[in-house]
């Protein structure tokens, strides 16, 4: 399998950990990232025009097409944003002629063959989860671990076809695979508060730690994530505090873990 590597903007800035440990595992598992000049995924744009967001994203997807290559990120934004340009472009005839003036301008063209996908399902159903529990070489057994997983992953679920939104079982089942113990939290599906940090930062921070108290009281010893966004709310939230009681991990870094893989070689 191979896959042109969509960091985004986050992941590098502020979490090089996703990207090393997303390479080490997904290296050990047969799966070839490629990466291209892409440019931001056109989320920060969505609210203030339309077309500079499409063209954002299309013309990421043209860069990928070009070179015979389908998206794989593994940031649940760029995921569910990509999605929403593919579907926006394809319901308004005007605006994907637009776009594909504007990327002709470049010698780029997108014909709508290029797929979107996120890191998790990937793992799920192309590697599979018999292929992931096969290359365990030191289960996390005992470790009892609540999943993240994101807004952005699972809604709108037309759009990101994801997992079931209301009773998702993906991530569990990864998490399982790693030999750790997944636990039922009911606050499992609520926003994690990114999104309003930096319009209300107290409510923000109220609902993060709604979230991590709910884990906590679930039996959870960490909180996984696969979500740049989620993870960095998490960790700011929690390294605020006088005793962090919750480790925060990315899936990457977990199942690298199970796998055996050096620490260091995870961001950890």
């Amino acid at each position: 399998m191979r896959y042109a590597l969509f960091l985004g903007c986050k992941i590098p800035s502020q979490l090089p950990a996703y990207a090393v440990s997303t390479r080490a595992v997904l290296a050990q598992l047969g799966v070839t990232l490629i990466d291209l000049a892409f440019d931001c995924c056109g989320y920060p744009a969505r609210n203030v025009s339309r077309d500079a967001f499409v063209l954002a994203a299309i013309r990421n997807l043209a860069l990928a097409e070009r070179a015979g290559l389908d998206v794989l990120t593994p940031c649940t934004c760029c995921f569910g944003t990509l999605r929403h340009a593919i579907r926006f472009q394809g319901e308004d005839a005007a605006l994907g002629a637009r776009v594909a003036s504007a990327l002709a301008e470049e010698g780029l063209a997108w014909s709508g063959k290029t797929e979107v996908e996120h890191l998790l399902p990937l793992l799920s159903r192309k590697v599979g989860v018999g292929a992931l529990a096969a290359a365990v070489r030191a289960p996390r057994t005992g470790l009892r671990v609540a999943a993240q997983y994101g807004c952005h992953a699972l809604r709108p679920s037309n759009i990101a076809r994801f997992d079931n939104p209301t009773a998702p079982t993906m991530f569990e089942a990864l998490i399982r695979a790693t030999g750790a113990t997944p636990v039922d939290w009911p606050r499992r599906l609520d926003c994690c508060g990114d999104p309003l940090h930096q319009a209300n930062a107290p409510l923000s921070e109220d609902l993060t730690r709604a979230k991590i108290d709910d884990a906590l009281e679930s039996g959870a010893e960490a909180i996984c994530t696969a979500c740049p966004h989620c993870h960095l709310r998490f960790t700011a939230v929690e390294s605020g505090g006088t005793d962090p009681a919750l480790r925060t991990l990315l899936y990457t870094q977990l199942l690298g873990l199970a796998m055996g893989l050096p620490a260091a070689s995870l961001g950890l």
